[in-house]
């Protein structure tokens, strides 16, 4: 009986991380207005807005494209609405940002799937991508 408890056991979490790296990302769910109102760091992700140049959130769907493990999941710059999904390298944790441009506002939000907290990643990967944007002269 221990053994069968065990095998189950294992069984259960193997199915888990399988879910986890697995799990598909509906667009009606994640491909959302960011309605960020200002800059704001949360438990499982980051919101942020910037101004924004013709071509900024061109050259931003660009460096986030280019990102390991980064996928698109809807929208596209010439909707000035794009979601992304960009999974952590170990475990594919699903992470979702949408970037949107609202006149000459750029609006991220990047936000955990899975978990109250994403440790900090999102946050990181947002300034990391603000960070490669060309800088106006």
């Amino acid at each position: 009986m221990l053994k069968f408890i065990f095998w189950l056991i294992i069984l259960l979490i193997v199915a888990g991380v399988a879910y986890i790296r697995f799990a598909p990302s509906d667009p009606e769910v994640w491909h959302v207005d960011p309605q960020v109102t200002a800059d704001q760091d949360l438990a499982a992700g980051v919101r942020r807005r910037l101004d924004a140049g013709e071509d900024t959130l061109a050259d931003l769907d660009r460096i986030i494209l280019s990102t390991p493990r980064t996928e698109l999941v809807a929208g596209s710059v010439a909707e000035e609405r794009i979601t992304y999904v960009t999974r952590s390298k170990w475990m594919g944790f699903p992470d979702y940002t949408t970037v949107q441009q609202v006149e000459d506002r750029i609006e991220i939000y990047a936000r955990a799937r899975f978990g109250q907290s994403d440790l900090g990643v999102n946050k990181a990967r947002v300034e990391g991508w603000l960070a490669e944007l060309p800088q106006s002269e």
